[in-house]
């Protein structure tokens, strides 16, 4: 899908237009193959880093070519299936030309159709930086909602509740953030080479723009770092409290073993068919119960003075 958006400064809304004229925004959504060959020859690009940005596993990066420049960034957005994914970003950057090319529609495409921000398609380099800008404000929005994640699973913890389920969470959530510190890192390489102004004319003001999105992007790869060192400390936390409870469940069978068979011991002996000493006696079955009373008394004071039980 191929779409050709214009707002300049003086106009209130965003227009759809027809073809390309100087000063469009021209928005590229999962290209068919004859699309990519006429954004190819209309507009002289290289058709294989127009392909590029159909890889999911495409990483951020830059290139230049002649006059045109090739942005490449990850965005994220939620998949069908609900799960947090980031997909790539190409920025066709050239001195008449701003081209956004993706596989999936663009997340801040409808902030920009609503007109819910001030901007014109014919300020290319300030358009890439909004759009830059509103992709690291998703990040921020999803990390946000992955520390609240972790911290009710961490609530569990205190009170000992943590189920499989929470464990499965656990994994999602430590693929979700190793995503997007994928991501992430590299867009930050990007970004600083963005500064140098060779890849796109850059004003004092789109400057310190970039240097904010470089700011929001390490505190992004921070607050992904304290997440991940959170899931693994909890993990440890629960597998500590796991192992102390079974000990204590062992100790106690083990204790309740002992008290059993010591009695049971000497009971079994007096059930055979052979002579016994005193069993005869009237005497003997209570005394046998008391000698083992005796002695289980025995075994439990010297467990406590040897702080077994």
């Amino acid at each position: 899908m191929i779409k050709y958006y214009y707002k300049s400064l003086r106009t209130a809304e965003m227009q759809e237009l027809d073809d390309y004229k100087r000063g469009a925004w021209v928005y590229v959504e999962a290209p068919e193959a004859d699309e990519l060959d006429l954004l190819a020859d209309k507009f002289k690009l290289d058709r294989g880093i127009l392909a590029d940005a159909l890889d999911e596993n495409e990483m951020p990066r830059l290139e230049k070519e002649d006059e045109i420049s090739y942005i490449f960034v990850r965005f994220a957005l939620t998949n069908e299936e609900g799960e947090l994914v980031t997909m790539p970003l190409l920025f066709v950057f050239g001195t008449e030309l701003l081209m956004t090319v993706s596989l999936v529609r663009l997340p801040p495409l409808a902030t920009f159709v609503q007109n819910k921000i001030n901007f014109a398609t014919t300020q290319r380099a300030k358009l890439v930086l909004q759009i830059l800008n509103l992709i690291s404000d998703h990040y921020d929005n999803f990390i946000a909602g992955t520390s609240k994640q972790v911290k009710l699973i961490r609530a569990h913890l205190r009170h000992h509740a943590i189920s499989n389920r929470d464990f499965v969470d656990f994994v999602t959530i430590e693929d979700e953030l190793n995503e997007f510190l994928s991501a992430l890192i590299p867009t930050n390489a990007t970004l600083r080479r963005l500064l140098l102004g060779r890849y796109m004319p850059l004003f004092e003001e789109d400057q310190d723009i970039v240097e904010d999105l470089l700011l929001n992007n390490e505190q992004s790869i921070e607050a992904c770092n304290s997440n991940l060192k959170s899931v693994a400390n909890i993990r440890e936390a629960y597998g500590s409290i796991s192992a102390n409870n079974l000990n204590r469940t062992i100790k106690i069978l083990t204790i309740a073993t002992v008290m059993i068979a010591i009695p049971n011991l000497f009971f079994s002996m007096y059930g055979m068919n052979l002579d016994l000493p005193f069993q005869h006696h009237q005497w003997a079955f209570p005394a046998l119960i008391i000698f083992s009373i005796l002695l289980l008394l025995g075994v439990v004071n010297y467990g406590r003075r040897k702080k077994i039980f």
